[in-house]
């Protein structure tokens, strides 16, 4: 079992339940090292002054954050470790609420929520008494210097902790949003179209289906490297190319409609094309 990257306790009124966290999620990126063209040496970045090209190390630096043009205030490490929260143990649920009143948009990382060793009992209560109140709860915790608000709920057999965006961190969609999308009218005729076309689209949820085909392939060149072949990828890159705009409306969505329909009758998805 991989170590855990905090321990503690969920505070359930008075009632403290020892846990630990593991991560739910190990994502899958390719990192690069930059080197020389020939490849012989792994370069390196270094902090210099641009105006005097003095190189400097890091114990020789400060942390400061800008208040005007080229102007800093220093923040002092002493200062802002004062200022830090205190290094709880643990996470104090502060309410219950509908997981629905929760927008996504909030939610950051996963964690699994696992019962340390003797508290198995108030750990399987808690799940199951979460489960059946069909809520979840609201708490604050510290981790690695930081104070987190997070949600956790029932998943499976245990439960799930997510990290959470606090309030003032999530923009607001109204202040993005075009003025004149209010102005715009769409017909009862496009909408119905629009909404057989979801229902001719909608499956059962297979998320081991959608994979990410860039990182396999750059990880099927890496192994073609590994074997001492020499390869060249070619691109099919088509970010630069410009989006067509949808002339008619209705007749692009009945064509996408007929070409589900159609795919579905062959026995497969169809390719959808930008209409």
């Amino acid at each position: 079992m991989p170590r855990p990257i905090w321990q503690g306790s969920i505070n359930f009124g008075l009632v403290n339940i020892p846990v630990q966290l593991q991560s739910a999620v190990r994502e899958k990126t390719v990192s690069f090292h930059l080197l020389s063209k020939d490849g012989s040496c792994r370069l390196r970045r270094k902090l210099y002054c641009p105006e005097t090209g003095e190189e400097f190390d890091f114990n020789d630096t400060v942390r400061g954050i800008e208040v005007g043009k080229n102007e800093y205030a220093i923040m002092d490490d002493k200062e802002l470790a004062s200022l830090k929260p205190e290094k709880g143990r643990s996470i104090a649920i502060e309410q219950f609420v509908k997981l629905q009143e929760i927008d996504p948009i909030y939610l950051d990382r996963p964690y699994f929520v696992l019962p340390a060793d003797g508290s198995e009992k108030p750990f399987k209560l808690l799940f199951e008494a979460i489960k059946e109140s069909k809520q979840v709860g609201l708490a604050r915790f510290v981790m690695r210097g930081r104070q987190y608000l997070a949600v956790l709920r029932p998943m499976a057999g245990g439960l799930v902790l997510h990290t959470m965006h606090f309030a003032d961190e999530v923009l607001s969609l109204d202040d993005v949003l075009p003025h004149s999308l209010a102005r715009v009218k769409t017909s009862s005729r496009e909408l119905q179209v629009a909404t057989q076309l979801i229902d001719a689209m909608t499956d059962p949820l297979d998320l081991a289906k959608f994979k990410d085909e860039y990182r396999e392939q750059v990880e099927h060149l890496i192994e073609q490297k590994k074997r001492g072949k020499k390869t060249v990828a070619t691109a099919d890159d088509h970010d630069d190319d410009p989006i067509p705009a949808t002339i008619n409306l209705m007749d692009a969505l009945r064509r996408s409609l007929s070409a589900n329909k159609s795919g579905r009758t062959n026995g497969r998805h169809p390719q959808r094309k930008s209409a």
